[in-house]
């Protein structure tokens, strides 16, 4: 039986793959054009190579930069209270963010029993999309109750969330979460310069302060390719 030959597209993967095991992250990658000039197929061949590596979390698409070896993972350990921009902060990044939307809302009935809200209470909702050394991350939705809303300074909202609670006076001390995955939407590809078929992990927290009080009903859709999620389990010493 005669063995059959890869696509084209199979072998354009197989040389980006050889480039990317001698390349760092950040490298810039050959273009879909350069591409189809050294192997003389079409554009279309060309992207269905590129679309192997992204969708296997290997290179970065950046619109109207280029193709680069994508950065390694940033960890991030579902359920912490740790902010982004202390996460990145620990980790030697510098974190930036740009305002989607502040504006007062309709808590729904998740916020309200999430945040301890009756129906007619007021919150404020800010969406933004969160950035790690100039790279989009994660598009992050926050309800807060009203009343907390109105201690925070003024332009707080392009700062750490988290700093401005303290200056508040309210201290970010705990938080619960539940974490799911699906496939990211055209208006998520778009703020965070993603391929089609790119995966969001969205991770839902309630944050508390010291006293137990709830601060902020958190909606997070990570960039997958961009993390590595870690979960610490315990063993609390019950029968299984």
């Amino acid at each position: 039986m005669t063995e059959k030959s890869p696509a084209r597209y199979e072998e354009i993967a197989s040389h980006l793959r050889r480039l990317l095991s001698e390349a760092s992250p950040g490298d810039r990658l050959p273009s879909e054009a350069e591409l189809c000039e050294q192997f003389d197929v079409s554009r279309m061949t060309a992207r269905q190579a590129m679309q192997m590596l992204a969708a296997d979390g290997l290179i970065e698409r950046r619109r109207g930069a280029g193709t680069f070896v994508r950065e390694h993972p940033v960890p991030r350990d579902l359920g912490s209270p740790l902010s982004f921009t202390g996460s990145m902060r620990a980790r030697g990044m510098k974190a930036s963010s740009r305002t989607l939307r502040w504006d007062e809302v309709s808590p729904d009935r998740d916020e309200q029993g999430a945040l301890g809200l009756d129906p007619k209470d007021g919150a404020y909702v800010l969406e933004r999309l969160r950035l790690a050394d100039g790279t989009p991350m994660a598009i992050e939705r926050v309800v807060m109750p009203a009343d907390l809303a109105a201690t925070l300074e003024d332009g707080f909202q392009e700062g750490s969330l988290h700093d401005a609670f303290r200056r508040a006076g309210r201290q970010p001390a705990e938080a619960h979460a539940d974490v799911s995955a699906r496939r990211a939407s055209k208006r998520e590809r778009e703020l965070l310069d993603l391929p089609p078929g790119a995966i969001i992990i969205t991770e839902r927290r309630t944050i508390y302060d010291t006293e137990g009080a709830p601060l902020e009903r958190t909606q997070t859709h990570y960039a997958a390719s961009r993390y590595s999620f870690r979960a610490i389990l315990r063993d609390d010493g019950g029968d299984r």
